[in-house]
């Protein structure tokens, strides 16, 4: 696999490193100004996930990420945001705070919506609208083990490393796989995906697309 070029986030420094009123803000503006892309079923089942906003026990800005159960049936290890299929007659964002809460014991009110991001096709045949959500000071977080091997504060200044994004190419597809490269690890598409997107449109107001983005091999089932 050939590594590319990563794409540098222009302001590393701008204030954000700490949860406050001031990120909330510049968050929501941004998701409103931003012409979010949904895209058609057309078979894939309809999953959810949640992007959640909070801090560490320090007042760092930080958003969510897991790693999901060994036992787990699919994607079992795999880094990941909280979330899943929807349920019948269930709208994403419903189904984002339900899997929220049943995953890691977070149960947030309407108003923590912050906004969505594009959807994300998968290989494995889910169609994933993220929600994001103001998740508050220092939440208390109990993750379900059957589902929750472990559960992490990333500070969003971790995503505005200069080797974020990673992006490689692989035989099997034409378009480049993207890794973000947190917690000592590769996070990978779709979640990377994810979390991209959430540096350049919640962190950064830059309108990035990145349903074109590819996942590894290893996914794909």
């Amino acid at each position: 696999m050939a590594p590319q070029t990563p794409q540098r986030s222009e302001r590393p420094g701008e204030p954000g490193a700490l949860l406050d009123d001031a990120l909330r803000a510049r968050a929501v503006a941004h998701l409103a100004a931003f012409e979010r892309r949904g895209l058609p079923v057309d078979g894939r089942r309809p999953a959810a996930v949640a992007v959640v906003l909070l801090s560490d026990d320090a007042g760092r800005a930080c958003f969510l990420l897991t790693r999901r159960a060994a036992g787990l049936r699919k994607h079992a290890r795999q880094w990941a945001l909280p979330g899943g299929r929807l349920e019948p007659g269930e709208s994403a964002l419903e189904a984002a705070r339900r899997e929220l809460s049943e995953e890691v014991g977070l149960t947030l009110g309407a108003d923590a919506v912050l906004g969505l991001l594009d959807d994300y096709p998968t290989r494995s045949g889910f169609l994933i609208t993220p929600v994001v959500f103001w998740g508050g000071a220092d939440p208390v977080l109990a993750p379900n083990p059957d589902e929750v091997a472990s559960v992490h504060r990333v500070p969003l200044q971790d995503l505005d490393h200069p080797d974020v994004p990673r992006l490689v190419t692989i035989p099997e597809s034409d378009r480049p796989v993207i890794q973000v490269p947190l917690l000592s690890t590769l996070v990978h598409a779709p979640t990377a995906a994810v979390v991209y997107q959430l540096r350049e449109v919640v962190m950064h107001g830059r309108p990035t697309r990145v349903d074109h983005f590819e996942q590894p091999v290893w996914a794909w089932g």
